[in-house]
Order: C-alpha cells, then sequence, then structure tokens
C-alpha cells in the first residue's frame, strides 16, 4: 500500500469508529482505497452542506487606535497636500451637488420666477435676457447695488429686470415690502419708489413706504387699508417658497438664466453675464 492508501486507510477507520460505522457497511480492513476515498469525499459534501446551510459571519478584526492613530498622522506628515486635495475635492463635489438642485429648483419654480403675475417688471417687458433680483428695503448692500441697476435700465433697451419683495431682515422690512407690492399694482412709477427708498435715510418702515407712494399720488390711507389683503401677502409668500426651494438666505441675490448669484457683484459682472447670455445662453461661455 502506498502512503495515500495508508493514510485514506487511517481516515476511514478513525470515521468509523467516531460515528458507529455511520457510513460504513463493512469493516475498514476489507474496503480498497477507492471505497476509503469515496467514503472521505461524501463526509466532506455533507460537511461543506451545513456551513453553507449555517453561515458563519466573518471575523471582523479589531483595529487598536494606538497603532492606527500615528500611522495616519505620520501618513498626512508625508504628505501634508493630501488634505489641500481632498478640501478641494469635496467643494468641487458640494458645489456640483448645489448646482444640480439649484437647477432643478430652477425648473420647478420656473414660472413663479419669471412669469408671475404679480410681479415687478421694469426695463423691456419683452427683453432678450432676464435679471431677478431678491431685495430688502433695509439691506445695506441692497442700497449699495442701487447705481448698478439703475446703470443697467439706462444703457441696455433689451434687458427685462424682475424685483421680487424678500423681506428677512425685520418687521420693518415686511411693512415695506407690503406696500412696495401695491404700487406695484398701481400705475405708479414703481422705479421712483424703488428709488425713493433706497436713497431715503434711517430705517425703511411703513412710515417712509407711505410717504414715498403719496409723492406718486396714492393715497397712504388706502395703501395702510389694503396693506393687510390675502393677495399681498401671498406675493411676498412666493418669494420666500422661491427662496427657500433655491438655497436663498441673503440679499441681494441675483437670478441669470439657470444661475444664482448672491451678493452684489457689481455691474461689470453682471453686464458680462448678461452678455454671455446672449452669446451661449448660459452665464459664462467657455
Amino acid at each position: 500500500m502506498n502512503r495515500l492508501t495508508i493514510l485514506l486507510a487511517a481516515v476511514a477507520g478513525i470515521l468509523a469508529g467516531a460515528l458507529g460505522y455511520g457510513y460504513f457497511n463493512q469493516p475498514t480492513q476489507q474496503m480498497d482505497e477507492v471505497a476509503v476515498r469515496a467514503i472521505v469525499e461524501q463526509m466532506l459534501e455533507d460537511q461543506a452542506a451545513q456551513v453553507e446551510a449555517e453561515p458563519i459571519e466573518p471575523e471582523v478584526a479589531s483595529i487598536d487606535p494606538a497603532v492606527l492613530n500615528p500611522m495616519i498622522e505620520q501618513f498626512l506628515l508625508d504628505d501634508p497636500k493630501v488634505l489641500q486635495r481632498a478640501s478641494t475635492a469635496l467643494e468641487q463635489t458640494l458645489r456640483a451637488e448645489e448646482a444640480a438642485r439649484s437647477e432643478t429648483a430652477l425648473a420647478e419654480f420656473r414660472d413663479q420666477i419669471f412669469n408671475a403675475p404679480d410681479q415687478i417688471v421694469l426695463g423691456n417687458p419683452d427683453g432678450d435676457v432676464t435679471l431677478v433680483e431678491f431685495f430688502d428695503y433695509n439691506c445695506g448692500y441692497c442700497r449699495a447695488a442701487l447705481p448698478d441697476m439703475a446703470t443697467l435700465l439706462a444703457e441696455d433697451p433689451n434687458l427685462r429686470i424682475i424685483l421680487k419683495e424678500f423681506p428677512i431682515l425685520s418687521n420693518e422690512s415686511i411693512d415695506a415690502a407690503r406696500i412696495g407690492v401695491l404700487v406695484g399694482e398701481s400705475d405708479a412709477n414703481y422705479w421712483d419708489f424703488h428709488s425713493a427708498l433706497f436713497t431715503s435715510r434711517g430705517k425703511i418702515d411703513k412710515s417712509v413706504a407711505l410717504a414715498a407712494a403719496q409723492d406718486l399720488g396714492l393715497s397712504p390711507v388706502e395703501l395702510e387699508l389694503q396693506m393687510g389683503d390675502p393677495r399681498v401677502a401671498q406675493t411676498i409668500q412666493s418669494s420666500y417658497e422661491i427662496a427657500q426651494a433655491l438655497g436663498i438666505t441673503g440679499t441681494p441675490t441675483y437670478i441669470i438664466g439657470n444661475e444664482i448669484i448672491p451678493g452684489a457683484i457689481g455691474a461689470d459682472e453682471l453686464r458680462a453675464r448678461i452678455a454671455d447670455m446672449r452669446e451661449c445662453g448660459k452665464t459664462q461661455c467657455s
């Protein structure tokens, strides 16, 4: 007998004794090598089937922080630019995600942004480019940006400007915005009202707004009576809903095409984006 035969015979003998001849029909010494091999293979198959029926959860190696943390620290010390690359990648990812969310929201609220029947429209109502501004009458940056809007209105006959009352700074801002909505519904020159409030001194409140409207020939008594109407509140609420959907949290905020532009970026930047919109349909042509 060769070594394999002796080994198989020994295994068979041990298994036969342990299992009470459960797998055997005859004594081990009368079995040849082929028979022993078949018995062992059958037992292995049975054991494998049992393992599959009762899966064993994989062992998880424990990691000692005392060992791992110094390794991470040394890795970062050896290549500190890893953090810079990770920060850049994170910023790009977040920017792309924000752009995707904004694009979706802009598409969903497009009519409310650009075609709402109660919105203030200045410049050319049929202009080929629309500039939307969310503003608060007590916003210092909006006040500083007023000349930018005046410049664009004066120099660009094909520009359409939409002003969205977005009072977020105070209750006084809300009162002034309510008067502003009513002025926008009237035949008075809204731009004159708008300019008067932003060029007045001190906090803009209901009395300041009513005085500016009166200078345009409107009745302050009637305006004060109407400023609590649901339609006025709904116009302002619409601005809040759009802002929430687009992630707008400050003033001024502009919208041109599919771009949301926070902050008073100046007439030159706005002019450049408007020109790009005309050239390629985007605010930044490649």
